[in-house]
């Protein structure tokens, strides 16, 4: 398996090799639990256990919804730590190296449970099965819906509405600039491994993040007034722009602390809770710098940047909108699931 296959943060990663440009493998696990149960995944509070890593972009959007609706006693969360080698994530933050629920050392042990000959990249978030010990599905966007769309029946009080009906249509085509021109944006400009490509892949991510800020210049959230699926899947990406993409992934035009509308914007949500209280600096930046040796072979990680400034006011209130609509706050971080101290963006 090839360095490229193995080191993004939670995808399989191919290589245009003739043309130097980056080509993601989405070949994912497409079962789905539903409440009909119509993949053989019936929703059930208790059997599946959710495998994360918070270093992984795409694993921290389903951290993060799974924290908004309240969904923690009806799915258990496994968090693998920051890095990996060839053969997948470890669970290193447990004790003894073994998630306590699964009784696995590594995450690959869960897809070979059920596909012993399993192909593909070992990718977080994963669904597992906790009867069998098997993947249910490393699909994440489908993943995310729904925990948003089929466990209604398990959502905490107040939860909010991420995926409403009546926006769906305009959220999906919002995301057809935020993911690949931002999402894997960064990414073609990360591993590209031709000059052309790079620059190609620069241009058409900062032309993306232009459009973004001229729409977010004019309401406080991405689509309707409350925040949505759209919001989530853009800030994690936008919360590792700074500390890694800017300067690890040379997406170097400006940083996103240089980019007044979305990083007011970041800021927000960052500062609403569900969002900030679950971004792990420490591990965003140990996994891309240290497992990323085709880009940082000296495997160095840097001490900046400065973190505080993400507690500076944001003043986005000002253009109205509801954060969580017609819901409330979630509450407190349950204990076992806090970002470890020193991790996340201390207060200046």
């Amino acid at each position: 398996m090839s360095e490229q296959r193995r080191t993004g943060a939670s995808q399989s990663l191919g290589e245009g090799e003739k043309s130097g440009s980056f080509e993601r493998d989405t070949r994912y696990i497409t079962d789905r639990i539903t409440v009909d149960g119509r993949d053989g995944w019936p929703v059930e509070a208790g059997r599946y256990r959710l495998v994360v890593s918070r270093a992984c972009p795409w694993a921290s959007r389903t951290v993060i919804v799974r924290r908004l609706l309240g969904l923690e006693s009806a799915i258990s969360m496994g968090i693998c730590g920051p890095t990996h080698d060839e053969r997948s994530w470890t669970f290193d933050l447990d004790p003894g190296g073994v998630d306590p629920v699964l009784g696995y050392e590594r995450l690959q042990q869960a897809f070979f449970a059920r596909f012993p000959d399993y192909p593909r990249g070992i990718t977080v978030p994963a669904m597992v099965d906790i009867p069998t010990g098997g993947v249910v599905t490393n699909d994440y966007k489908q993943m995310d819906i729904d925990l948003e769309t089929q466990w209604t029946a398990h959502l905490r009080d107040g939860a909010p509405d991420l995926y409403p009906e009546k926006y769906r249509d305009e959220i999906e085509e919002v995301d057809k600039i935020v993911y690949p021109e931002i999402n894997n944006g960064v990414y073609r400009c990360g591993f590209a491994t031709a000059q052309d490509a790079y620059e190609k892949a620069f241009d058409r991510l900062f032309t993306a993040m232009d459009t973004i800020s001229e729409r977010l210049s004019k309401q406080r959230y991405l689509v309707g007034d409350t925040i949505t699926e759209a919001d989530i899947r853009l800030f994690t990406t936008l919360v590792r722009f700074d500390p890694v993409y800017h300067n690890h992934f040379k997406c170097n035009l400006r940083k996103l602390s240089e980019m007044p509308v979305l990083w007011a914007y970041a800021r927000d949500l960052f500062q609403t809770p569900g969002f900030g209280d679950t971004v792990d600096f420490v591990h965003i930046k140990q996994h891309y710098y240290e497992v990323h040796t085709s880009i940082n072979p000296t495997q160095i990680v840097p001490a900046g940047p400065d973190l505080t400034n993400w507690w500076d006011a944001h003043h986005r209130e000002e253009l109205g909108g509801r954060p969580f609509g017609d819901g409330t706050p979630p509450p407190p971080v349950q204990p076992d699931e806090q970002v470890p101290d020193g991790h996340g963006a201390p207060r200046s």
